[in-house]
């Protein structure tokens, strides 16, 4: 054996021991709270894998999206067949295309109240809460009334959360969090969003 396959061996091995001893150390079983953030693309796309995972479990899964209701979504076209998949669109589009609080609000309030049934259903076993982070930053929801929905939710139920700028008290909360960073983006430079690959 090389000096390199030696020094290999003992690298995996104590990598292994590492992971070996976190395995032994997670033993709590409970619903998780996670936030996909971040200026970067993929948040969205990265709930509906984990939507596709659970529902292969024939986990009953509700999808709440707030901002890209009224746009194409393959994913949604794919799954929404799925009977144990539920999924409530904000149907007024992007805020910047309405351009009216109110009507946004309304529109907002009607949809939250749809996730927070889903919320309070321990048959429901994931939930994304797509985009909620506009709705906070725009006021059309409140902070505490969010919260509160999470922190009394049942114990086996996990929900994702998408959108930038999560709220900070979301994320004090949350037990995982991914910040997808923002390197290139082919829109930025005069492409297209592609059917089937952005959306």
């Amino acid at each position: 054996m090389t000096d390199r396959d030696t020094r290999h061996k003992a690298s995996m091995e104590k990598l292994k021991n590492h992971v070996d001893e976190k395995i032994a150390s997670a033993t709590e079983q409970r619903g998780l709270l996670l936030i996909n953030t971040g200026n970067g693309k993929g948040k969205t796309t990265a709930a509906w894998g984990t939507v596709t995972r659970a529902l292969g479990y024939d986990y009953k899964v509700g999808v709440i999206q707030f901002i890209k209701g009224l746009w194409e979504c393959g994913e949604r076209n794919r799954l929404e067949a799925d009977p144990n998949l539920e999924v409530v669109v904000m149907a007024t589009g992007f805020t910047w295309e309405t351009q009216n609080r109110e009507a946004d609000t309304q529109a907002c309030q009607a949809v939250w109240k749809e996730a927070e049934r889903m919320l309070a259903d321990p048959d429901t076993y994931l939930v994304v809460l797509d985009e909620i982070t506009y709705m906070l930053k725009f006021g059309y929801l409140d902070i505490a009334t969010v919260k509160t929905a999470l922190e009394n939710r049942p114990h086996e139920q996990t929900v994702i959360i998408t959108g930038r700028n999560a709220h900070r008290e979301l994320v004090t909360m949350a037990d995982t969090v991914t910040e997808m960073q923002e390197i290139r983006h082919a829109f930025n430079n005069g492409l297209q969003a592609r059917r089937g690959i952005d959306f």
